[in-house]
């Protein structure tokens, strides 16, 4: 049985689902799931889909030359395919924190995570030792103002040689280039705290906690070259109050760090984020 995920969107108009649902029938397929937005405002479609097909009447040329001249070229579509049975790969950044790092680690060792992790990435050697317990290549590539474009050139070459399919930036404390972001437009995938824009700097739970700041939280979300305010794939907070320390909020900010990277991981792994105008539309 071949399975694919099929992602379009497209100006809304009359006709796309039964369109697509009749195609993938009359083409031996069986649909799965199927799920459908409709952004109102900007008038666009989007629809997620994943189908069977028995073996022997499916190939990946053939279904994509006839989609696109029966049904992407009458609908003007954007679309991806992709094989439901074939693992992304994915590269870690990280720098010094191990936080995230370790919970990503413990979800791929449990088989949690459906992708690959060929290599991490960088720019110090302290969390060398946790790549190794784990049987990772680490790569390290340090960072300075004279040496940031050949340490890019470094990481594009790593990022060619082991096909990686995106990038996550497990508490990587360096700014992304535009090199790096045009070579994987919406593939990158950052967390942070939540308190930006308003607590900005190397201390933002020091200047929240004195502020008496009554939630925390944390954000993942696309790398764009305007810093912290790509698409935003996954967020959650939680409640504090005045009984709590600083490294009680630093504590509880972690947890939700890893929770919300993991969660944003597995969304992009199984396809189920599309990005538009920089926003998304995440399918359940």
């Amino acid at each position: 049985m071949s399975k694919i995920t099929l992602l379009i969107h497209c100006k809304d108009q009359p006709n796309i689902i039964a369109s697509v649902t009749n195609f993938i029938t009359n083409n031996d397929g069986n649909i799965v799931y199927i799920d459908q937005h409709v952004d109102r405002e900007q008038n666009i479609f989007f629809m997620r889909l994943e189908c069977e097909f028995i073996l022997g009447s499916y190939t990946a040329e053939k279904f994509e030359v006839q989609f696109e001249t029966t049904l992407a070229e009458k609908f003007q579509l954007k679309w991806r395919i992709y094989a439901a049975d074939i693992k992304p790969k994915m590269a870690l950044f990280v720098s010094k924190y191990d936080h995230c790092l370790y919970d990503i680690l413990g979800r791929y060792n449990s088989g949690e995570l459906f992708l690959e992790i060929p290599f991490i990435l960088s720019n110090h050697l302290d969390l060398k030792p946790i790549a190794d317990s784990f049987k990772i290549p680490f790569y390290h590539i340090p960072i300075s103002k004279e040496t940031k474009g050949e340490a890019e050139q470094e990481q594009l070459k790593l990022l060619e040689l082991h096909k990686v399919d995106f990038i996550v930036l497990a508490r990587y404390m360096q700014i992304v280039s535009e090199t790096l972001i045009d070579k994987y437009p919406n593939k990158i995938i950052n967390i942070h705290h939540s308190f930006l824009p308003a607590f900005v700097g190397a201390k933002p739970y020091h200047s929240a906690f004195k502020r008496g700041v009554k939630i925390i939280g944390a954000t993942s979300h696309y790398i764009t070259e305007e810093l912290d305010a790509g698409p935003i794939i996954e967020q959650d907070v939680t409640q504090v109050s005045h009984s709590h320390s600083i490294k009680d909020l630093i504590a509880k900010g972690r947890d939700l760090e890893k929770i919300v990277l993991s969660n944003a991981i597995k969304l992009h792994a199984n396809r189920k984020v599309m990005v538009y105008n920089n926003k998304t539309v995440i399918f359940s």
